[in-house]
């Protein structure tokens, strides 16, 4: 679909829409940041926004020299990352996929679950990074052990999905658990304290915007390594129950909350994006549809309008207090009659319901100019946080 552009208030920035429905409180949140003295050229509103802390899931923004640490969401650098495993002799059926989910929920810590006592020895480029303050270093002696290779709760998964040729992929969801929400949290508080806005932006120009960008930058990496850290435990794993070799180069790996300086319209800016994907033309990315329906590998367009993004996601219509007072377990129970996952915590699952969320069909439709799909990759199990 093409992009609806919301009437604009004055001193605002235009603000363009590439979802059929907007709800109220996303769209409240949207007039809020275009309304911001620091954001440039526009508002890009993805078709999975939603409302959420701050500003709303699936908003991407620029700025010119500011960066907003509470546009970017706590999991900082949280993205989805695959591995293909080509063409089993025959796929893996409930025999096969529930001991793999229950040896996968062994090896991966998941939920509230991190390594214990010291933790994990950190790979080398992860053992001192230069932080901006004491405070955070020590963080990261604590925390960065203790949770490298843990996947986290919420909507983060491990999925195992089958494409339209056979083939099995490994999906994982997860982020940089609590490194990135400390880091997070020192630069909002920063930011509250020294920064411009209602919602407070860092000049990049200054001393602590330099250190926000930094850091966050860091928060990235270990988002990134906390994913391969699991695909190391996961993927051998997954190959040995299917008797495959995973295809290295199809691999793909995306992040969805990050600020990164790109360049747009003959000029450098700094793109925030809260619950969005960046994607150059061509360049292949995930969008997870929920725990029951199908997710999909994409092709960026390289929409200019969207600052080259697309979706994270399918996007939730309902919050999880909504889904836990609505969705029974039952109802959860028959959604996922032909997915293998945890029956026992159906209870506590109704928050990831499909129910919760739009359905991904319609995210795809309304994103056309943005991406091409190209693999729909349909659940077989799933191993939720």
């Amino acid at each position: 679909m093409m992009p609806r552009i919301l009437p604009v208030e004055p001193g605002a920035v235009p603000i363009l829409v590439w979802s059929r429905a907007l709800p109220p409180g996303a769209e409240k949140q949207l007039r809020h940041i275009a309304a911001q003295p620091y954001v440039v050229e526009h508002v890009a509103a993805m078709p999975d926004v939603h409302v959420a802390s701050g500003v709303a899931v699936g908003t991407v923004f620029a700025t010119e020299h500011h960066v907003v640490p509470g546009a970017l969401g706590g999991d900082l650098g949280c993205g989805v990352s695959a591995w293909r495993f080509p063409q089993p002799a025959s796929l893996p059926g409930r025999d096969v996929l529930e001991p793999l989910l229950a040896r996968l929920a062994r090896e991966v810590p998941v939920g509230d679950a991190v390594h214990r006592g010291r933790g994990v020895p950190l790979p080398s480029e992860l053992e001192s990074p230069s932080l901006s303050t004491q405070k955070l270093r020590h963080a990261w002696e604590r925390l960065a052990p203790r949770h490298l290779g843990t996947l986290g709760g919420g909507n983060h998964f491990l999925e195992l999905d089958r494409d339209a040729d056979g083939d099995v992929w490994l999906l994982l969801h997860t982020g940089s658990r609590g490194m990135g929400a400390a880091i997070a949290d020192h630069h909002l508080r920063v930011a509250r304290a020294l920064g411009q806005g209602a919602l407070p932006a860092l000049d990049t120009h200054t001393p602590e915007g330099i250190a926000c960008l930094a850091d966050t930058q860091q928060a990235c990496h270990f988002a990134r390594a906390n994913r391969d850290a699991i695909a190391a435990r996961a993927v051998p794993l997954v190959a040995e129950a299917l008797g495959l070799a995973p295809d290295a180069e199809s691999t793909v790996d995306v992040h969805h909350n990050h600020v990164a300086a790109e360049e747009h319209g003959g000029r450098v800016l700094l793109i925030h994006r809260k619950g969005a994907v960046g994607l150059e033309a061509g360049q292949r990315g995930l969008i997870p549809g929920s725990m029951g329906t199908a997710s999909y590998v994409v092709e960026g367009r390289g929409e200019p309008r969207a600052f080259r993004s697309c979706s994270h996601g399918a996007g939730r219509v309902l919050t999880r207090t909504e889904a836990r007072a609505r969705i029974r377990p039952a109802a959860l129970e028959h959604a996922l009659r032909r997915v293998v996952y945890e029956r026992g915590r159906a209870a506590a699952l109704v928050e990831e319901a499909p129910a919760a969320y739009r359905d991904i069909t319609e995210v795809l439709e309304d994103e056309a100019d943005l991406v091409t799909p190209l693999l729909r990759l349909t659940p077989l199990a799933v191993l939720k946080g």
